[in-house]
């Protein structure tokens, strides 16, 4: 995890994203950490079954999905606005461990979430 914590304040530490984070978070103890990172598997667990189910990217049910994360974020880290979210989006696929981490919830599901929160910015 500190390898993680130093890359994110390498990568984003001059956002003000990543200030309200520290802000928000500076309390967390250990449990809620784990509450907060174990919720947004759930989100990515949902959306890998509506994957499965054969939704598109652009459904009602993976959009709707999209909308749950995006506020999930936003209740439990920082304010998760859609260009963030696109950054997000974007991330979870180049970045191997984001990816890596997402997929564990099924193969794809980091293209499917990635192509569903394009979509869902898109269509804003």
């Amino acid at each position: 995890m500190k390898n993680y914590f130093n890359e994110t304040r390498e990568r984003w530490g001059d956002t003000s994203a990543y200030h309200e984070h520290q802000e928000k978070t500076k309390n967390y103890i250990k449990k809620k950490w784990s509450e907060a990172s174990d919720g947004l598997m759930v989100v990515f667990a949902e959306l890998a079954a509506c994957k499965e189910n054969g939704a598109s990217v652009d459904s009602s049910e993976a959009q709707a999905l999209i909308a749950k994360l995006q506020a999930y974020i936003t209740s439990n880290f920082y304010i998760c606005t859609d260009k963030i979210l696109a950054g997000l989006g974007q991330m979870y696929i180049d970045d191997v461990h984001f990816k890596k981490n997402i997929d564990m919830c099924g193969e794809g599901t980091a293209e499917f979430v990635s192509e569903a929160i394009a979509n869902f910015c898109q269509e804003k």
